[in-house]
This record gives C-alpha cells, sequence and structure tokens, in this order.
C-alpha cells in the first residue's frame, strides 16, 4: 500500500489577525489600585461595667460598718469596696483581724483632675488562708491628709512614701513622710495628670547630670 499523507498542518494563528476567528483578544487595562481606606478614630475607652459583690464578708463589713462603706463591687473578678475617707484605718484593720486579710500588698492612686473628689486612693490586700484578693478605695481631694495606715500594717511605710513622691498626697502621721523614689529636693510629682514629661526639673537635672532636658 502507498503511504498515506498526512496532512500539512495549518499555520498558527497570530494575535489579532483580522479576520481571524481564533486570534487572541488585547487584555483589558489593569484597573487602578483602589485607594486606602482612611483609618478610624480610635475607640473611646469603655465604661467599667461593674457589678454588685455579695458575699459572707460583705455581710458582716455592713453589719459592721453600715454607711462607712459606699459602695461593694466586682469588677473582672476582682472584688472592692468603696470606704468613706475617715473609715479607712478601721476596715483595714477589721480585715486584717476579722477576716485573716493580712497581708497589705500595695497602696496606689488614680488622679482624675477634673473630678471634686481628685484622687482614688486604693488599698489592695490579700488574705492567706483564703487564696484572695480585694482592694478597699476611697475618693479624696486634692489636699486632703487621709491618715497613714502604719498603724495598721508596717508595710505601709514604703507604699504612702512612693504615693506621696508620685502624687502629692501627704499621709498624716506617717513617721518619714518624704521622697523614696526622687530625690528630695525634685519639684513636682510625676503621676499627677497635670505633670508633663517635658516638665521635669529642669535645674535639677542640670545641677546634677550636666545635661539639657531632652538630650
Amino acid at each position: 500500500m502507498a503511504d498515506e499523507q498526512k496532512p500539512e498542518s495549518s499555520p498558527e494563528p497570530v494575535a489579532g489577525t483580522p479576520g481571524d476567528a481564533k486570534a487572541i483578544a488585547p487584555k483589558p487595562p489593569a484597573a487602578s489600585p483602589t485607594p486606602a481606606a482612611k483609618p478610624h478614630a480610635p475607640k473611646a475607652p469603655a465604661v467599667m461595667a461593674t457589678t454588685p459583690w455579695e458575699s459572707s464578708l460583705t455581710e458582716l463589713l455592713k453589719n459592721h460598718f453600715g454607711d462607712s462603706i459606699a459602695e461593694f463591687s466586682s469588677y473582672l473578678g476582682q472584688n472592692f469596696l468603696i470606704v468613706r475617707p475617715e473609715a479607712v484605718n478601721s476596715v483595714l484593720e477589721f480585715l486584717k483581724l476579722e477576716a485573716d486579710f493580712d497581708y497589705l500588698v500595695d497602696i496606689t492612686a488614680v488622679d482624675y483632675p477634673k473630678r471634686a473628689e481628685r484622687f482614688d486612693l486604693i488599698y489592695i490586700l490579700y488574705s492567706y488562708s483564703r487564696n484572695e484578693r480585694i482592694r478597699v478605695k476611697t475618693m479624696i481631694p486634692d489636699g486632703y491628709r487621709p491618715k497613714s495606715a502604719t498603724s495598721v500594717h508596717l508595710a505601709a511605710d514604703w507604699l504612702e512614701r512612693e504615693v506621696f513622691d508620685m502624687f502629692g498626697i501627704e499621709f498624716d502621721g506617717h513617721p518619714n513622710m518624704k521622697r523614696i523614689l526622687l530625690p528630695d529636693e525634685w519639684q513636682g510629682h510625676p503621676l499627677r495628670k497635670d505633670y508633663s514629661i517635658l516638665d521635669v526639673d529642669r535645674r535639677w537635672v542640670q545641677e546634677n547630670l550636666g545635661i539639657e532636658v531632652g538630650q
């Protein structure tokens, strides 16, 4: 038999050739990039949502102190009571002797300059026997001298000095009310909201470190 001849292959179509049904269509122009979205304004801080704190301890304190304790609340599992300033030491002593909260962990403060009772003063207590931590809070105006808790907890000595150093709150009856972190001659109290980081004690820095503030 004679060899069958293979049909000649057709030439490949050229893209874009007129009349060629198989011509490759040109790519559409690339879309312009979408402009980046403007960042959203930061959300306002959430209001502290508390729940009532009720327990055998709160009942005991209510019965003993009455209106001297304004509130029993819990925030994210952290229990606290708000006490009138003149009753703080009595409450601390009662909690120590009657409820085994015998470890004063810390004393600190928070500054609210626009509020009449400018400072929250906070005592953090812990009970080893209960394995429980609570906070005793009180609100005081600027210039108020709360009574020192050193007669109840010796650990209050240095803790109250730190609050004085950072916030300018002086504790009445403290045995050695002086700065503990900053030099004695330092001007101002750095954790007050009206104390700018740019307004550090320029004179002390220049005299003792030999540099200008901001170097």
